[in-house]
């Protein structure tokens, strides 16, 4: 007989088996959500997109957890591989790169993104966000915002546009060699020859612009844009006449278009005719439904220069609404009533920047910020002036500007540098100047610096790193808080003096950098002291601090 258990009864097994697919981890991961888990969301989703690394779904809400939490780079990361590997044409992912570069600060880039997604995608479900965000994005960098571009137009179309955003940009090289190549594969296209003209004029090759202008013209004697370039190059070329007969034609002429408007009204405005400016940009705001702080600039300009003044007040004000910080309009409204006591209030240019002379002396050179620095970067204005003064300016303006290319340090200042550095007529001293920025730029791209720091221009020429080497190597431990602004002075006084055989004893400059650093920071030592301490003469330590001394209060004052 068999035997039996007491008490267990038999049961039928059955297992079942777990699908732990994508839609399982899917569902953890919204349920951690619910319970505000989110590292076990992202966890979760990230399954999601191993077990389906082609469902593009799965990418996006991990992209999305990441950005919620903050983790916008990483967020990018995988929009950016859905685009590269998953499915190129889901378009929205550039909307939400373009957010997550937005939070993350890097306005340029989010602005970027949107003009991708808006171009590949026109009729896509965040177009008005997106356009919305353009704007917002503009008035930040106090500047109109950026037109997208539809990504099926004609290569040579594309090309174009991308050229006038280098001339937005203040990027002429660039602009020029990309023009340069346009008009000579599409000669009917008018377009490129009249913003080619543009760059010309901005770098001062005015012969150049002249020459096609008058080629546009013959092709199309009515060419509002070549006859408005046409007018304000006679007129800086001296051929007033000329001029004058262009000025009076213009007047006359009632554009459709808004952009002819535009540029009929600012072109107007800078040959003097305020009037008539006035009266053209009034009817842009009034009609044109155009509503950009640049144009309500440029409206309280010619107001202000037509004796407006109450007018230009108003406009302003308006603009000041519109920008996001305190920039170009809150300074001309805060500076009205300082003008208005004068006997002559000064004529405003119709440029939508602060004056000139105030840009620069908001600019530390001496120690400027990374903010300052992409300033320089992108100032159409500045830039435009540097090429134009490198162009046709003396020799202490050349000089300076060389000065003030060292911290922009792009490829186009490179590219600039280059040309100069390759002109016969050009100042020996200054070209040497130039070269030796050039050599320390291309040094410090070689290190792969990103961001332009301290142009160590000494590390070019062995003399004057060896002064600099002496100088910190005796000021290790003594005056370590200070060896930054030590290469602060040298580097400026390097900068100034390109006449590098003046260095004979480098024990007696490095005497005098250590004095003059160390009497402007407060920090007691005699030049006796030092003549023992670098053996070298007292009259020789204070005969080179004499000549340092001029830099140095300008850096440390």
């Amino acid at each position: 007989m068999k035997k039996s258990h007491a008490g267990i009864k038999q049961k039928s097994k059955k297992i079942v088996r777990l699908r732990m697919d994508a839609g399982f981890y899917f569902e953890r991961a919204v349920q951690y959500l619910d319970r505000h888990r989110y590292d076990k969301a992202v966890k979760y989703f990230r399954l999601a997109t191993e077990k389906e690394p082609d469902n593009p779904v799965n990418h996006c809400n991990l992209a999305g957890i990441l950005s919620e939490l903050g983790r916008f780079e990483e967020s990018n990361e995988v929009l950016r591989k859905v685009l590269d590997e998953v499915d190129p044409e889901l378009y929205e992912c550039l909307f939400y790169m373009a957010n997550n570069a937005a939070n993350m600060g890097d306005l340029e880039q989010a602005e970027d993104h949107l003009l991708a997604y808006l171009s590949f995608d026109p009729h896509g479900d965040f177009v008005e966000e997106a356009e919305e965000m353009l704007y917002m994005i503009a008035q930040e960098l106090g500047r109109p915002p950026k037109e997208w571009v539809p990504a099926n137009l004609p290569d040579f179309i594309q090309a174009h546009e991308r050229a006038r955003n280098f001339l937005e940009e203040g990027r002429f090289l660039q602009a020029i060699e990309l023009l340069e190549e346009i008009s000579e594969t599409h000669p009917e296209f008018l377009a490129a020859r009249n913003n080619l003209a543009l760059a010309y004029y901005y770098t001062g090759k005015l012969e150049q612009a002249m020459r096609l202008i008058g080629q546009v013209l013959e092709i199309d004697p009515n060419n509002l844009h070549a006859l408005c370039n046409l007018a304000v190059l006679s007129q800086h070329m001296g051929e007033k006449e000329k001029s004058r007969q262009i000025i009076d034609m213009l007047k006359k002429l009632v554009p459709f278009h808004q952009e002819h408007t535009y540029k009929l009204a600012t072109t107007l405005g800078i040959l003097g005719e305020h009037e008539v400016a006035y009266e053209l940009f009034s009817r842009l705001l009034k009609t044109g439904g155009i509503q950009e702080t640049a144009l309500y600039h440029y409206t309280a300009v010619s107001a202000w220069n037509s004796g407006r003044y109450d007018k230009a007040r108003l406009y302003w004000r308006k603009a000041m609404k519109m920008e996001s910080k305190a920039g170009v309009a809150a300074f001309y409204y805060q500076h009205m009533d300082q003008w208005l006591e004068l006997d002559h209030p000064p004529t405003i240019n119709y440029h939508y920047q602060l004056p000139f002379e105030e840009q620069l002396n908001r600019f530390d050179l001496f120690n400027p910020s990374e903010d300052i620095i992409k300033q320089l970067q992108s100032n159409l204005l500045l830039r435009s002036t540097f090429f134009w003064a490198l162009s046709r300016g003396d020799y202490q303006t050349k000089k300076q500007v060389l000065k003030f290319l060292i911290w922009i340090a792009d490829d186009e200042v490179k590219q600039l540098l280059e040309q100069f550095v390759s002109q016969p007529e050009e100042d020996k001293e200054l070209k040497e100047l130039a070269k030796i920025i050039l050599q320390a730029l291309s040094e410090r791209g070689a290190e792969g610096s990103e961001k332009p720091a301290s142009p160590s221009i000494i590390e070019v020429n062995r003399k004057w790193e060896k002064v600099l080497e002496c100088c910190l190597e005796h000021v290790k431990t003594s005056m370590a808080h200070l060896h930054k602004e030590i290469e602060r002075l040298w580097f400026e006084w390097a900068a100034r003096n390109s006449d590098f055989s003046m260095i004979r004893k480098i024990e007696g400059w490095a005497a005098a950098l250590e004095y003059l650093t160390a009497k402007y920071h407060g920090v007691t030592v005699t030049q006796r002291e030092l003549a023992e301490k670098y053996q070298v003469s007292m009259s020789t330590v204070s005969r080179l601090a004499r000549q340092l001394d001029t830099i140095a209060k300008e850096c440390f004052s």
